[in-house]
C-alpha cells in the first residue's frame, strides 16, 4: 500500500498525539487536580482536591464514592482510583474544568441485574458493580469529543452511547464500542 506523504504526515501527528494522551493518562495525577461531579439523579454536587502534593486524598475519595453510590439502592462502594484518574486525565485532556454530569457510577448487583433483565443494553457482568466504570457527559462539551478524548488516553473501555448522550469509560482492558 502506497501512503501519500499527506496521509503519512496525518498518521504520524495521530500517533504522536495518542502517545503524549497515554503518557498523560498513565502518569501519576498532576499536583492539585480538582474534580467536579454532578450526580443527575440526585442532584448531588462536588468539587473536590483529588490530589494535593502528588498524593490522593482520602477525603475526596469518600466524598467520591459517596456521590457516585448506587442511587437506587443507596449502596455505597469503593470507586477504583484509576478510573478517577481517568476522569482527571479526561478533563486535562479536554482542557476544561466544568463538572461531570453522572449518569451512572456504583450499581449494586441487584440493581444491575433488574437494569439487565430491563434492557439488552446492560451487561450481566458490568464494571460497574465493582466500583470500576462511569456513564458521563460534559455540558458544553460535544459528546464526540469526550469520545475521542477517552479512545486518545488508551486506559480502559470507552462506550459512545449517542441516542442516551453519554460516555462509558471504565478500567478494564483497553477497547472500545
Amino acid at each position: 500500500m502506497h501512503l501519500s506523504r499527506r496521509t503519512l504526515l496525518a498518521r504520524t501527528a495521530a500517533g504522536a498525539l495518542a502517545t503524549a494522551a497515554w503518557a498523560r493518562a498513565h502518569a501519576a495525577p498532576a499536583d492539585g487536580t480538582r474534580l467536579a461531579l454532578l450526580n443527575l439523579h440526585t442532584g448531588e454536587k462536588i468539587d473536590v482536591v483529588w490530589v494535593d502534593g502528588r498524593r490522593r486524598l482520602a477525603d475526596a475519595k469518600a466524598e467520591i464514592d459517596r456521590l457516585l453510590r448506587d442511587h437506587r439502592s443507596g449502596d455505597v462502594h469503593p470507586i477504583d482510583e484509576g478510573l478517577i484518574d481517568q476522569l482527571a486525565a479526561l478533563q486535562a485532556l479536554l482542557g476544561t474544568a466544568r463538572p461531570y454530569h453522572v449518569i451512572s457510577g456504583y450499581r449494586s448487583p441487584a440493581t444491575n441485574a433488574r437494569l439487565a433483565d430491563a434492557s439488552g443494553g446492560v451487561a450481566r457482568h458490568s464494571l460497574h458493580m465493582e466500583g470500576r466504570a462511569i456513564d458521563i457527559r460534559v455540558p458544553g462539551v460535544d459528546l464526540r469529543d469526550v469520545h475521542r478524548a477517552a479512545l486518545a488516553m488508551g486506559a480502559g473501555g470507552v462506550g459512545f452511547y449517542a441516542r442516551s448522550q453519554f460516555v462509558h469509560l471504565d478500567t478494564g482492558r483497553v477497547r472500545r464500542w
